[in-house]
């Protein structure tokens, strides 16, 4: 096993998170470049779908190991109705931006979170591609500083999709409209400094956006829906359609403008 994920390992929740996004991404990495770990989990459906099932696997397998108690919710993984009987769930996409990693782009993440009682307390964004993890508590802590610069009046939006509610926000505000594949992309550009805000609407799961807004929300970012209000997780119903993450000094004004076409 990974080190520093053994059996014999005693993480808490920010080391274990941070370890997760930081391996899986290192998996995804050798299936691209030197073939799968375990030849039998890659089959005919491509190299995405083989990607999502060994990343898959190897979260689930070492999350039984170090939180046997805690529930899980995953793309990747069925839906367990007793999750809403824990306070603790584990919300995770192993490869978010499938397309991205199939298509040899660097715009791909795995996503690592935990929600308690509904709100993220952990999370980490590992973009292997970048060599880089980030995590909410490397901002909490002082071990990471956010550094956004200048506004630059950009605007993410996905690079599969085009939200009309983000185009109008864009020409009612005169914003420069960038695109990029996964979630945890766009919301580490905005973390980076790169954009200066990321809006989706029209569909997305608790599991694609936990771990981009934990992290960005402790970077100091504005995080919320479309109407201004917080995100939660672990409900019913996973999915959760809208979302608006934006340097705090705009975010009174592009909420404004986002009201105008709600």
């Amino acid at each position: 096993m990974t080190q520093g994920l053994g059996r014999g390992d005693a993480l808490d929740d920010a080391t274990l998170c941070a370890r997760l996004a930081r391996s899986t991404g290192d998996i995804l990495t050798s299936i691209r470049t030197a073939g799968a770990p375990d030849p039998l989990l890659v089959d005919s459906d491509g190299l995405g779908k083989s990607g999502d099932k060994v990343a898959q696997a190897w979260i689930a397998r070492v999350l039984s190991l170090h939180r046997p108690d805690d529930a899980i919710l995953s793309e990747e993984a069925e839906d367990d109705p007793s999750r809403l009987d824990k306070s603790r769930v584990w919300v995770i996409d192993p490869l978010d931006g499938t397309r991205e990693y199939a298509s040899a782009r660097n715009d791909w993440a795995v996503h690592i979170a935990l929600a308690v009682d509904g709100e993220i307390v952990e999370s980490a964004v590992g973009m292997p591609e970048m060599h880089t993890v980030y995590t909410a508590a490397d901002y909490r802590e002082g071990r990471a500083k956010a550094d956004f610069g200048e506004l630059n009046n950009r605007l993410v939006i996905s690079q599969n999709s085009t939200p009309q509610i983000a185009v109008d926000v864009a020409e009612d505000l005169g914003m420069e409209i960038t695109r990029l594949g996964s979630c945890g992309a766009k919301a580490m550009s905005v973390v980076r400094g790169d954009n200066d805000a990321y809006i989706h609407a029209g569909g997305q799961y608790e599991w694609d956006n936990a771990a981009p807004i934990g992290v960005a929300l402790a970077a100091g970012l504005h995080c919320s829906r479309l109407d201004g209000t917080p995100a939660t997780y672990n409900e019913p119903d996973p999915y959760l359609p809208d979302l608006v993450i934006c340097r705090k000094e705009i975010a009174e004004d592009l909420l404004a403008s986002i009201q105008k076409f709600l």
